[in-house]
C-alpha cells in the first residue's frame, strides 16, 4: 500500500488497484484461481517509475521475494508471469487452459480503463500524463502517439470474451480520439 501511495502516483495508485479489486469480485465466478489474480493485481504495479523500462520485471521480482514461503512455488510463478505479462499485455505461452483465461482477464481488468467512459479516459489520460511529467512535450506526444497506436492495431485490444463485448467499442473511440487530440497539439 506505500508504493501505491507514493506522491508520484497519478493514475498506477490504490485507486488503480481499488478498482482492478472491483472487477475482480464482479467476474470472480469465472476465475479458475481468483487468489493468484488477486495477487498479481496487488504485485503487478508495484516497482512503478516512468525513468525506467523494467517495472514490470521489477514488480514481479518483489512478489516472488515476498511471497516465498506463502504460497507453494508454481503458484507464485503463476503470479509472477502474470506481472511480467503486463509488460506487453499479452497472455503468455505455457499456461494451460484455466489459468490463460484468468490472466487474460487479469490483463483485461488492468486495461479497462482504456473502455471506461470518456470523462474517465480523460481523467486517466491526464493523470497518467502527471506521472510521466518530466518528459517534454514533444517526446510525450511522440511516445503516447505510438503505444495508443500499438493498441489499436491488435485485432482486439481485450483478450477475454467478456471486456471485448463490454469495453472494445469504447477502447477503440477513446484511442482514435486521443489519437486526434495528439495530432492537434503544437
Amino acid at each position: 500500500m506505500r508504493a501505491y501511495s507514493a506522491p508520484d502516483r497519478h493514475y498506477h495508485n490504490l485507486a488503480h488497484i481499488e478498482a482492478m479489486l472491483g472487477l475482480l469480485r464482479a467476474h470472480a465466478g469465472t476465475l479458475s484461481d481468483p487468489a493468484s489474480v488477486e495477487t498479481a493485481i496487488w504485485f503487478h504495479d508495484a516497482v512503478y517509475d516512468t525513468r525506467r523500462h523494467d517495472n514490470e520485471e521489477k514488480s514481479a521480482e518483489l512478489a516472488v521475494e515476498r511471497l516465498a514461503g506463502l504460497l507453494s512455488p508454481d503458484h507464485i510463478a503463476r503470479v509472477a508471469s502474470m506481472i511480467r505479462a503486463t509488460a506487453g499485455h499479452v497472455v503468455p505461452e505455457g499456461f494451460d487452459e484455466a489459468a490463460r483465461r484468468d490472466c487474460a482477464l487479469f490483463l483485461d481488468m488492468d486495461l479497462a480503463i482504456l473502455g471506461s467512459a470518456p470523462d474517465a479516459f480523460a481523467a486517466y489520460e491526464a493523470a497518467v500524463r502527471r506521472e510521466y511529467g518530466w518528459v517534454p512535450e514533444a517526446l510525450w506526444i511522440e511516445g503516447r502517439r505510438k503505444v495508443l497506436q500499438a493498441f489499436l492495431a491488435r485485432p482486439a485490444i481485450y483478450a477475454s470474451p467478456p471486456f471485448r463485448a463490454s469495453h472494445e467499442t469504447a477502447a477503440r473511440e477513446n484511442l482514435t480520439r486521443s489519437l486526434e487530440q495528439l495530432a492537434r497539439r503544437p
